[in-house]
């Protein structure tokens, strides 16, 4: 099987974690896109006793940024953008002392100069946000930080902004062209952006220990609903499945959404390193009850997901314990 991965090993370590009640959640490591390890663990809903299934919706954070980034480069490919496109040229009511200066590059590099949205017109309206429209009201009036090019600033912002070029460029909202172009080519059948006061079978509450101040206690869970906002952006907050990410994984490889040449752009772009000369592609999403990993291990042919319902650090013992038994010798 290449390394030291043993589905033995990894249900010990998982079964201990979640003893400990240091997991919650689902994993699943595939070999050439086919499942060797796939468990679910702990409680979709505490409040119910639900437990989480293969099948559980968890929020994914900011791994919903791949999806907007496949989508922009799907139509830089058509010819209907170009990535050293400014933003005027697609968002002329832009205010033009950023849209003259930041181009589509900068907001998929995270070198704009645009930060967050979660400000205070976030928190008085985050039961309300529907729109992508709603989300860019919050920060466009808001200024650079920094001359777009000059340094790295992971941005939440420049994603939502992408967001509204993909609506204004493929003349579609966003959520229906993700689910469209997206979605449905890769039979990605359990992932979409839910509306939180609109019921969905199958989706796991998010549990945190994030207190008043913004930052880790310890004590009970609580759960994380009026934390995460009513529905997620193109910066991340939308819903899916371990099997589902799978199928991403699947359909970008095999070349259903995007050529080889953009589909290389997609992940030699996207966050990368090396380990002892082993290509891994990691993208990660985190917020109060809510954590995913997602990593391709290109050289050795292998996926690692895992998604939880409990807050961000519960992940990076799994990770790093997948990791050391794909990567060791």
């Amino acid at each position: 099987m290449g390394g030291n991965f043993s589905v033995e090993e990894l249900g010990i370590f998982m079964r201990r974690q979640v003893k400990a009640d240091e997991f919650s959640g689902a994993v699943l490591v595939a070999r050439d896109a086919k499942p060797v390890f796939k468990e679910a663990y702990g409680l979709a809903s505490k409040r119910f006793n639900v437990r989480n299934r293969i099948d559980t919706k968890f929020n994914i954070g900011s791994l919903n940024k791949i999806f907007t980034k496949v989508a922009v480069t799907q139509l830089a490919e058509q010819g209907k953008l170009s990535f050293n496109d400014y933003i005027r040229q697609h968002l002329p009511d832009y205010p033009p002392e950023i849209a003259n200066k930041v181009t589509i590059r900068h907001l998929l590099d995270h070198t704009s100069g645009m930060g967050h949205y979660w400000n205070e017109k976030f928190e008085a309206s985050k039961s309300r946000l529907r729109t992508v429209d709603d989300f860019l009201r919050l920060f466009i009036d808001e200024p650079l930080s920094f001359e777009p090019g000059e340094k790295f600033q992971y941005s939440n912002a420049g994603y939502v902004v992408l967001g509204k070029i993909v609506e204004v460029a493929s003349r579609q909202d966003y959520y229906d062209y993700m689910r469209e172009r997206i979605y449905k080519p890769a039979g990605m059948n359990d992932t979409g952006h839910y509306e939180m006061d609109i019921p969905v079978p199958n989706l796991a509450i998010g549990y945190t220990r994030t207190g008043s101040e913004g930052r880790l206690e310890t004590g009970l869970r609580r759960e994380n609903t009026f934390l995460v906002g009513l529905k997620g952006s193109p910066a991340g907050g939308g819903h899916s499945t371990v099997e589902d990410l799978l199928k991403f994984y699947v359909a970008l490889r095999s070349y259903k959404l995007l050529s080889p040449k953009y589909t290389d752009i997609v992940l030699l772009d996207t966050q990368t390193r090396d380990k002892e000369k082993k290509r891994v592609t990691s993208l990660a999403g985190g917020a109060p009850g809510v954590a995913a990993i997602f990593e391709m291990y290109h050289g050795l042919g292998y996926t690692v997901i895992i998604l939880s319902n409990y807050d961000t650090p519960t992940v990076e013992p799994v990770r790093k314990k997948i990791s050391e038994m794909i990567i060791s010798k």
